[in-house]
């Protein structure tokens, strides 16, 4: 019997874990995600905006909660559905690969909540002068007044749900981003976000380029 792309994918994938030392419940934790994305991908053509595309719309049905690890694992399932031997290396090599990938999230919140006391949030000055320098990127780029305020609005609510993200997490911001993104149900807003997510990061990190990566994409994916 033939095995499919899924099956030797999900066994490459898993022999993985256990050559990091993952036992049973490090398989049984990614299980749920890859039990309903495989027969999504079952038929598809094997390119990236393919898997992008399903994970979405599953992600979409999602409980909030279930968002930060099913992305993590999302994103470590990719390469050996792709067939990507080099990140497969890279990842084999890597000393952090995290068996048990979430071990802190932030505080739930409701959008209309934040979005409706961000104005009044109080910032310390490391977030202060984040904020400010993209704002100072954006206004030399021209941007629309309206433009500026409501990429600056998505920016403090990326700064408040980074507080108390303990610094010893791995990937804290991008673990920040997933457990937000399932706060914008439209996937418009959605997307706006991930665009605010990738530009803001430069100025987060103190990147001194910064400006330079402001508005030069319109759309990211949730991978």
């Amino acid at each position: 019997m033939t095995e499919s792309r899924e099956d030797a994918a999900i066994a490459a994938y898993f022999n993985l874990i256990r050559s990091k030392g993952g036992d049973e419940r490090s398989i049984s934790l990614r299980l749920p995600l890859l039990n309903q994305l495989l027969p999504l991908l079952a038929h598809c053509e094997c390119i990236g905006s393919e898997y992008r595309d399903k994970l979405e719309q599953l992600m979409e049905q999602q409980p909030p909660e279930h968002w930060p690890p099913y992305l993590v694992i999302a994103r470590e399932f990719y390469p050996f559905w792709m067939g990507d031997f080099k990140a497969i290396s890279m990842l084999s090599s890597e000393i952090g690969f995290d068996l048990h990938p979430v071990a802190w999230m932030p505080p739930p919140i409701t959008l209309p909540v934040i979005w409706q006391s961000i104005d009044q949030e109080k910032f310390s000055t490391a977030e202060s002068w984040a904020i400010k320098s993209y704002s100072m990127a954006l206004k030399t780029e021209d941007a629309a007044l309206d433009l500026v305020e409501v990429r600056l609005k998505l920016a403090k609510i990326l700064v408040v749900r980074l507080r108390g993200a303990p610094i010893t997490q791995k990937n804290a911001y991008r673990l920040v981003v997933d457990a937000t993104l399932p706060l914008f149900e439209l996937k418009k807003t959605r997307q706006l976000f991930l665009v605010v997510v990738r530009e803001f990061y430069h100025f987060w990190s103190g990147n001194p380029d910064a400006k330079d990566h402001v508005l030069k994409v319109s759309k990211v994916s949730i991978l």
